[in-house]
């Protein structure tokens, strides 16, 4: 079965190019010029997955409105911004508000169909291994069926990128893990600064649920661990 891709873009040009490209490798495209279309269509039925500019009609956030959207409808459902806005700043959040990856406009097909299809191994992965039984560490439970965290009873609603993350830190906690060993349990290659950015958001999350989260430490020039409080 075709995966079934949902491309929000306000240049039409642009948008017409990628859909393109896109069908011409194998996937089924629909093709969303804007914010509004892309938030009504989500809540009718959501894709395999979603492409998203950042900037859509003179909006400069209005992708980011868009996954925000998407995480509140779903955890699950990978996300990748696919935008001129190469800042740091920019990839941070939108890293932070819970997308898988964050891609620039001067990659190449290929690279993004790469990046695509290792995000579809990963759910397939996923749902390989939800009949394994729940991790607890402390105060932190990951439900293996969901692809949820809890801590301390609250979810704290991490997309399935950070959930593997985390994941993989607590296998087992106190062991480093490498930028490349958080990669590979993610199924994805990207620079050392999108890792330090999704620990960032992962952070935030937590803190989110709890203000005094202090469980993932940086180990300088060698990775994060998860130390039980």
């Amino acid at each position: 079965m075709r995966r079934t891709i949902s491309y929000v873009e306000d240049d039409p040009v642009i948008l017409a190019n990628y859909t393109e490209m896109l069908r011409d490798e194998g996937f089924e495209v629909i093709p969303l010029p804007g914010k509004e279309a892309a938030l009504s269509a989500f809540a009718e039925s959501l894709p395999d997955l979603v492409l998203l500019d950042v900037s859509l009609h003179g909006e400069r956030d209005a992708g980011f409105h868009v996954c925000s959207e998407l995480r509140r409808l779903s955890e699950d459902v990978p996300v990748i911004f696919l935008t001129s806005h190469d800042s740091e700043i920019d990839k941070i959040s939108g890293l932070r508000l819970g997308a898988d990856d964050y891609i620039t406009k001067d990659a190449s097909i290929e690279y993004i169909v790469v990046r695509i299809e290792a995000l579809f191994r990963r759910l397939e992965a996923l749902r390989a291994t939800a009949d394994r039984a729940d991790i607890v560490v402390g105060e932190l439970a990951l439900d293996e069926e969901y692809s949820r965290a809890t801590w301390r009873g609250q979810d704290v609603g991490l997309s399935l990128t950070h959930y593997w993350i985390v994941r993989e830190l607590c296998s087992p906690p106190g062991q480093v893990k490498s930028h490349r060993e958080l990669m590979k349990a993610c199924n994805i290659v990207v620079e050392d600064n999108t890792v330090t950015a999704h620990l960032k958001a992962i952070r935030d999350a937590f803190k989110a649920a709890d203000a005094d989260f202090r469980c993932i430490r940086t180990e300088r020039g060698l990775g994060y661990r998860w130390v039980t409080p």
